[in-house]
């Protein structure tokens, strides 16, 4: 089977995505891990468009990356000028990265609209930015922007820009879909007109506007194509790019093919979730392979089927990619769906009395507004509890919130919480604007003398949904939260109440027990402050 690059474009064409940004460190961060992933190119960004990204290449071209090829961005020379003293191509070069990306038109509409000139010169342009680069030694990646618009335009005009590419010396020939507007099919067409000619190899670039950037990939490497570009999570420009996330499992897990970053797909999931957080946006739970809806079931006769044969439920395995199997919690839970949770404390079967007290609190708990298939933090603890191993974090004894707004100045509220934790009196304080992060934070003013891990916990999500809303303002509410240790565990908890704060409570003491109980042993939790 031919070989087959992977080309990742998160830090450039990513970060045009909507509410997508990365620092400095952040993308330097970023292009180790996807190093350490055996990406095969990390583009990482235009050196000319600010000073963040020309001083990520002269960091990065100071770093060691074993596997991945770092690559420069830029467009083709300017109409009647020179490839040598332009702008574009200088700060290309002077990047000092291996491979430089060049994006040149193919559409003559684009030729003659955008840069104002004719479609020889444009020829000219794309000739002279390739070879000038090939002459400095440089590996050159050939974007042909707006490919298939053009050729579907005038395919003539097209293979004359491939062949000026070729002929220039580029390495590969990237066929964009810059529009996005193009289906699997008519993609095929096109890799299948063009194979057989004496081109430089092709390669593929798609957008996601009809959702079908990955659909798209694939057909490309069906039809030839030995480079495909893409991002993490999917991100970039209007509906985002090939989701290298999804591309990546279906080519080597269903297609066969072998790149360097195959080796390494245990780390998917985890990849997928740091770019993630570096872009502090909350992972798509319904993302194919790494997302945490990927491999879970709700229905109980899913999860007896679970138990009995488990590839008659999934299409692989989930730990292939780094992820792993979730049975949710809800009123079609049945005894398959509480036994599997239980697994983990032991060896249980549906005939035992704790799985039908588990069912019995669940849907009770269910009816009193309690939702744990968002929350299966909150269900585990109910599930300690019931074997006798649940170990407190603390005990209340109050908490006293005062909101306050004076004149013209902003609301704060001022918080006091009174508790007592390993066999001690504690008291804490904060000031907050509203009540929910005043009490967070009067918590943690009393706890992390005490207990030290909670420092590295954060909260990344927070849901409030009203679940009788007849009741206006005296309605019961349901609180979600998300919380994080930033090492790579996340883990939701729930709190139901008809006092906004004490539903909040509940959940945060939920998301802090559960760690406790969870990843902090018993005799080493204690980190007082001396």
């Amino acid at each position: 089977m031919r070989p087959l690059k992977v080309f990742d474009t998160t830090l450039r064409d990513g970060m045009q995505g909507t509410e997508v940004s990365f620092t400095l460190d952040d993308k330097l961060q970023i292009a180790h891990e996807l190093d350490e992933m055996r990406i095969d190119y990390i583009e990482g960004g235009f050196p000319l468009s600010n000073k963040k990204e020309e001083e990520f290449f002269r960091q990065a071209a100071s770093m060691n990356f074993s596997h991945a090829t770092i690559c420069s961005f830029g467009s083709t020379r300017r109409a009647g000028g020179s490839a040598a003293s332009d702008p574009h191509i200088r700060a290309l070069l002077d990047a000092q990265t291996p491979a430089v990306v060049i994006v040149g038109k193919t559409w003559k509409a684009h030729v003659e609209k955008v840069l104002g000139t004719d479609i020889d010169e444009n020829l000219r342009m794309i000739h002279d930015s390739v070879s000038t680069c090939k002459k400095e030694g440089r590996e050159v990646i050939f974007d042909l922007e707006h490919f298939f618009d053009g050729y579907a335009d005038d395919p003539e005009y097209a293979l004359r820009v491939l062949q000026t590419g070729t002929d220039a010396g580029a390495d590969v020939l990237v066929l964009c879909d810059t529009n996005g507007g193009n289906l699997p099919s008519m993609v095929s067409r096109v890799y299948a007109e063009l194979s057989g000619r004496k081109l430089a190899p092709l390669g593929g670039h798609f957008h996601n506007d009809c959702g079908t950037a990955v659909a798209n990939s694939l057909a490309a490497v069906d039809g030839g194509a030995v480079h495909i570009q893409g991002t993490v999570n999917g991100w970039g420009e209007r509906c985002g790019n090939a989701n290298l996330c999804v591309f990546i499992p279906n080519v080597v897990l269903k297609l066969g093919y072998e790149p360097a970053c195959a080796e390494r797909l245990v780390h998917l999931t985890s990849l997928s979730r740091f770019v993630a957080e570096k872009a502090n946006i909350i992972p798509d739970k319904r993302q194919p392979y790494v997302g945490t809806a990927a491999f879970s079931h709700k229905a109980g006769q899913h999860a007896d089927v679970l138990a009995k044969a488990d590839y008659l439920m999934e299409h692989i395995d989930s730990a292939r990619v780094g992820n792993e199997r979730h049975v949710l919690l809800s009123e079609l839970a049945g005894k398959s769906t509480v036994v599997d949770k239980l697994g983990k404390y032991g060896d249980y079967t549906k005939s035992d009395p704790i799985v039908d007290e588990l069912i019995t609190a669940l849907k009770q708990k269910e009816r009193d507004g309690y939702e744990y298939e968002a929350a299966e933090a909150s269900f585990d603890l109910l599930v300690r509890r019931a074997l006798g191993i649940h170990r407190p974090l603390l005990e209340l004894r109050n908490y006293h919130m005062e909101s306050y707004k004076a004149h013209e100045t902003p609301s704060k509220t001022v918080g006091r919480i009174f508790m007592q934790a390993h066999g001690r009196d504690l008291m804490g304080a904060a000031v907050g604007v509203g009540p929910v992060e005043t009490l967070d934070a009067a918590l943690r003013d009393a706890l992390v003398p005490l207990y030290g891990f909670i420092s590295k916990i954060s909260l990344t999500d927070y849901k409030v949904r009203v679940l009788n809303p007849e009741r206006a303002s005296a309605a019961k509410v349901r609180v979600f939260i998300t919380s994080t240790d930033h090492e790579g565990r996340t883990w939701d908890t729930v709190g139901v109440h008809e006092n906004i704060v004490e539903a909040s409570w509940e959940a945060i003491v939920d998301s802090l027990e559960y760690y406790f109980n969870e990843h902090v042993e018993f005799n080493e939790h204690v980190e007082f402050n001396k």
